[in-house]
């Protein structure tokens, strides 16, 4: 692996919002930012985890200028509010990285099984509720980490979405919130294209992090012996808010901080037409 902390171009004097940035990956993430010179919010469900996390992250990096955003995307009047209240900052937004993710059984607040509502429904709502300050803000970039569990989806059950999230089939809503998060992803891109906002969707790696706290203990700790380091995980997610060669991408996927082509129903545009059309019905203002 290259060196760590990863050498990014200079982020000063730019906004970022990193979702599900208290633990994991995100943490990371918004480390790295914050060290090249950004604003960070820290956007988490759990505001003392979150405070904690900025404790860590100013330890590591004492210039670091973090802000903290409460934001439950399990909620969709929760995410309207965590929007609402970051808008109301004045500040313009340059970067949002869709981080925050779960593989957990039930439903959210408003009738989705939670991990395909956290994963995406919600964060299609947050993403699209920042769309015009990104616009204002431009050149900007939108960063969904999705991943490679993706290839294993046969589809999305458009019908069964509304169910709760078993405990037996959490793994295979995952990967469909993964799926959807790559087609929406590339969707957004075209439905962009022109305004200076860009999107990438990304496989952090299989990552030893939260994402994995609702699996039965034993089952997490052998898997965890398998997988890579939080560092490791974000380094893709930084590659693609910053690396200037992306500047003219968008829409595309990445793995190891290359660009790679999403596998099976992952390229299928008339399942990202659908999907498309369904998020928008689902996270319309009522």
């Amino acid at each position: 692996m290259s060196q760590w902390p990863p050498q990014l171009p200079d982020q000063s004097r730019k906004v970022a919002i990193v979702t599900g940035a208290n633990t994991g990956i995100g943490r990371v993430t918004a480390q790295e930012l914050a060290r090249a010179g950004a604003r960070v919010y820290l956007a988490c469900r759990n505001s003392d985890k979150a405070a904690s996390a900025a404790e860590d992250i100013r330890a590591e990096v004492p210039s670091a200028d973090l802000a903290l955003l409460p934001l439950d995307l399990g909620s969709m009047s929760a995410v309207r509010s965590a929007a609402a209240n970051f808008l109301a900052t004045g500040e313009p937004l340059h970067l949002l990285v869709n981080n925050a993710g779960l593989v957990a059984p039930g439903l959210t607040s408003d009738g989705f099984g939670m991990t395909f509502g956290v994963n995406h429904v919600g964060t299609a709502l947050f993403t699209k509720l920042l769309l015009e300050r990104l616009r204002s803000s431009a050149p900007a970039r939108i960063v969904t980490v999705a991943s490679r569990a993706h290839m294993r989806a046969s589809g999305i059950p458009f019908d069964a979405l509304r169910q709760p999230t078993s405990s037996g089939r959490s793994f295979v809503e995952y990967c469909e919130s993964k799926l959807a998060n790559v087609l929406w992803s590339a969707e957004l891109g075209r439905a962009l294209e022109g305004t200076g906002v860009t999107t990438y969707a990304l496989h952090p790696g299989v990552v030893a992090s939260d994402v994995w706290r609702s699996v039965w203990p034993g089952v997490r700790h052998f898997i965890k012996l398998f997988m890579v380091s939080v560092e490791d995980g974000a380094r893709t997610s930084l590659y693609c808010a910053t690396a200037p060669e992306l500047a003219a991408q968008s829409g595309l996927y990445y793995a190891n901080e290359r660009e790679r082509t999403p596998r099976n129903r992952g390229t299928d545009s008339q399942l990202a037409a659908e999907l498309w059309r369904r998020t928008e019905g689902w996270i319309a203002e009522e």
